[in-house]
């Protein structure tokens, strides 16, 4: 196998058969040995039977579907997964993504052997100002709990070696993002660009309390420096209660100046009792999820599949 297309689907009843089009077009210009796996992570619309449609007049179709809605980025491991190709390329359903830019993508890994995985920057992004700014603001809190440099203008969309996606499959924690695990496993990187395209049809299914939950998973994940940062803040609160303290101290016995006991002990106490409660929960945040890892569930469940005959890490 050639090339793989990898593409997580959900709410993309309407743009399935225009992505279809679109890629054996673009695909076929490159090499006619390819295949398309498109992964339904339990969408309410009628994307599944479409896909199985796609499938059945087309053997290179290939079909996942979940028993459940598991999320984007699981969606995505399940395609890599089951992806046979030489170079996998790793796509958004919606068209934003545009197919025929993967020749682009393409010919620029080709331009030097060691290039491993080439990442599309969306330089003109046709998104909201809303999720621009969110977008840019997830990463640049990412960029500081993790100490690294990632580009707002880069997403999902991608092309790797195989040896790359090998790889990123052995980490199999719950916490994904395909992005910033492809960075991690520390193969050559490189960026091309691409032109980004308005929405086919529908809207993001990415609001703003699934962004921020995105974006806590990825910086609990990848970093523990929330901890450091928590018990460096609590030395020095320590620091100022004690230097506050010796103040006091000195006031009361050198200007005989008397202490005013209810208002500063309630402020103390609030202060210090609202840090304790924080720091309990970013200590439970980090709990929480090793106690999700230690369970070692499954990363997905499949459903039904099509035009793929073995099941490798989900049950069925």
């Amino acid at each position: 196998m050639k090339i793989s297309v990898v593409t997580p689907v959900y709410k993309a009843e309407k743009c399935l058969k225009e992505l279809y089009i679109r890629l054996v077009k673009s695909l076929e210009t490159i090499t006619l040995d390819f295949e398309i796996i498109m992964v339904n992570d339990n969408s309410p619309q009628n994307d599944w039977e479409i896909i199985k449609q796609l499938s059945s007049s087309d053997s290179r179709v290939k079909g996942i579907n979940f028993s459940r809605n598991f999320g984007q980025h699981f969606a995505i491991t399940a395609g890599l997964d089951h992806a046979d190709g030489d170079w996998i390329v790793v796509m958004d359903c919606d068209l934003q993504d545009s197919p025929e830019e993967i020749i682009k993508l393409y010919n620029k890994a080709l331009s030097d052997s060691n290039i491993d995985v080439v990442f599309g920057k969306r330089m003109n992004r046709k998104d909201s100002l809303l999720k621009k700014m969110s977008s840019k603001l997830f990463y640049t809190v990412y960029d500081y709990f993790t100490d690294s440099k990632f580009d707002n203008t880069v997403a999902n969309f991608s092309i790797a070696k195989r040896i790359v996606i090998k790889n990123f499959l052995k980490l199999r924690e719950h916490n994904r993002s395909y992005p910033l695990f492809i960075k991690w496993v520390g193969f050559n990187l490189d960026y091309c660009e691409i032109e980004h395209s308005d929405r086919f049809s529908g809207k993001s299914s990415y609001n703003f309390k699934k962004l921020i939950t995105l974006a806590v998973d990825s910086v609990v994940s990848q970093s523990n420096r929330p901890l450091r940062l928590s018990i460096n803040f609590g030395f020095f609160i320590s620091f100022i209660s004690l230097m506050y303290t010796l103040y006091l101290v000195m006031r009361y016995f050198l200007l005989k100046t008397p202490v005013d006991g209810w208002t500063s002990i309630m402020v103390s106490l609030w202060c210090i009792g609202g840090l304790l409660f924080a720091n309990m929960g970013l200590v439970g945040l980090y709990i929480g999820k090793i106690f999700n890892e230690t369970k070692n569930r499954p990363l997905y469940i499949i459903k039904e599949q099509t035009n793929i005959e073995e099941v490798k890490n989900g049950l069925l």
